[in-house]
């Protein structure tokens, strides 16, 4: 995890739940007697991330609809501080495409670091939830991605200009495979039940192709949006897909970056790339 992730030192369950007084009912005991919460189930998780936003970042309103993605604070937070690593602190603007319901980066990096946000998603569902969780926040900004063949066109207006596009694409080709590894994952834990223990709408966990056509198209689309961002960045799941995406980004004459993320037993990695702009 990220030197300057307040998350790294673990976690105090009793400061959580002052800060969010739900998060208590969920309280578990490890073997040694330590508190903590079932990480298997959904509404642990999201009763726990409300408490992270709250005692954390100050986050006073965060709701869900139901059957949307989980996301895990601590490892939306590290990929904001990477960000920060790329472009710096101050007056900064950036732009999270797919920013789901929960408008997480969007709240993170204006809550980190003071960015200036735009989110945008092509869900209207997800829109109008995302809208709701930054209402208060006049530095993040919600839009609609009408046209699902596009991702920055129709987002990025004439003139506009960004110090930073992240993203975190749909990691799954298809619904068929989102159920597989869900299963596989629900073994590993023990359990079998037919759920997420992250949750997630089908625009959220999987499309056509997957994270490496969807970072593909991404990658094609920013040559027409140069001398408008700085960095573009991608989150990548699976290692196997980052040197054809690498070979692309090169091959449009982009710097190319990668960087590489833990947290916990997970790891991935971060696809950047400018146009020398």
């Amino acid at each position: 995890m990220h030197l300057r992730n307040v998350h790294r030192y673990g976690y105090d369950f009793v400061k959580l739940a002052e800060a969010h007084p739900a998060l208590e009912s969920h309280f578990t005991k490890t073997p040694d007697g330590a508190t903590t919460i079932d990480f298997s189930k959904p509404d642990s998780i999201l009763e726990f991330n409300t408490a992270l936003l709250k005692h954390h970042y100050n986050v006073r309103y965060w709701k869900l609809p139901a059957g949307s993605l989980y996301p895990p604070i601590p490892g939306r937070a590290d990929y904001i501080h990477h960000i920060a690593d790329l472009i710096g602190k101050g007056e900064k603007t950036g732009l999270d495409i797919g920013c789901g319901a929960s408008a997480i980066y969007p709240i993170l990096g204006n809550a980190i670091y003071d960015y200036k946000m735009v989110g945008s998603d092509v869900d209207e569902n997800s829109i109008a939830h995302a809208k709701d969780n930054t209402l208060k926040n006049a530095a993040i900004e919600i839009r609609h991605q009408q046209n699902r063949s596009n991702i920055l066109q129709g987002i990025i207006k004439d003139g506009e200009t960004f110090d930073f596009v992240m993203c975190n694409p749909p990691f799954y080709a298809s619904a068929e495979e989102a159920e597989k590894e869900n299963l596989k994952k629900q073994r590993k834990l023990g359990t079998v039940e037919e759920s997420r223990n992250f949750a997630g709408m089908s625009h959220e966990l999987w499309c056509n192709g997957g994270e490496a056509l969807f970072v593909k198209r991404l990658i094609k689309e920013s040559a027409d949006f140069k001398e408008q961002v700085g960095w573009f960045t991608s989150l990548l799941s699976r290692k196997r897909n980052l040197p054809k995406l690498q070979k692309l980004a090169t091959k449009l004459n982009a710097e190319v970056k990668v960087i590489p993320m833990q947290t916990g037993n997970k790891e991935s990695r971060i696809l950047a790339w400018k146009f020398g702009n």
